[in-house]
């Protein structure tokens, strides 16, 4: 008979409730399915080290925080890799599929901590100072950062109007 600590047990409930998630914030980081399912798992297996003494109220923005470092380290040692595999297995529905691809490529161009803030800021919805914060910088660079990377997408993308959401 296995006991389980009852940390144990709300790791397991975490994991099943936002692994899907943190795959897709992942997968809008880096592009590549395979990529996003290794930064899920590296995120999960320094988050479980460190479970017990997370704060219930904090885990959220810890767990973005370390696949966060985990991408811009990813990123770091592979610079000569291209960002953008494959397309997304399964398209969600909405948007027109070429579109889409359009702007998967446009953020694959950018910068990986331009793409950090882009994706944080839009794909996520976090606010600035939380996405400063996951960074490690301040918001006035958020600002310009997203500002100069959706100037750059909106050149790649021959001049669409990008709107948040």
């Amino acid at each position: 008979m296995v006991v389980r600590a009852d940390w144990e047990d709300q790791f397991v409930e975490y994991f099943r409730v936002r692994a899907q998630s943190l795959r897709r914030l992942a997968y809008s980081l880096c592009g590549d399915w395979h990529t996003a399912e290794d930064l899920v798992q590296l995120t999960f297996v320094r988050l479980y080290r460190r479970w017990a003494g997370i704060r219930h109220e904090s885990v959220d923005a810890y767990a973005r925080q370390i696949l966060v470092n985990a991408f811009l380290t990813h990123r770091r040692a592979r610079r000569r890799e291209s960002l953008m595999a494959d397309p997304p297995d399964r398209e969600a529905g909405g948007a027109d599929p070429a579109e889409k691809l359009a702007v998967r490529r446009a953020l694959a161009q950018l910068a990986p901590r331009q793409r950090a803030a882009v994706v944080l800021r839009y794909l996520e919805d976090l606010p600035v100072a939380e996405v400063a914060a996951l960074l490690g910088i301040t918001e006035g660079t958020v600002k310009s950062q997203t500002a100069r990377a959706i100037q750059s997408m909106r050149a790649s993308l021959d001049g669409p109007a990008l709107t948040r959401e």
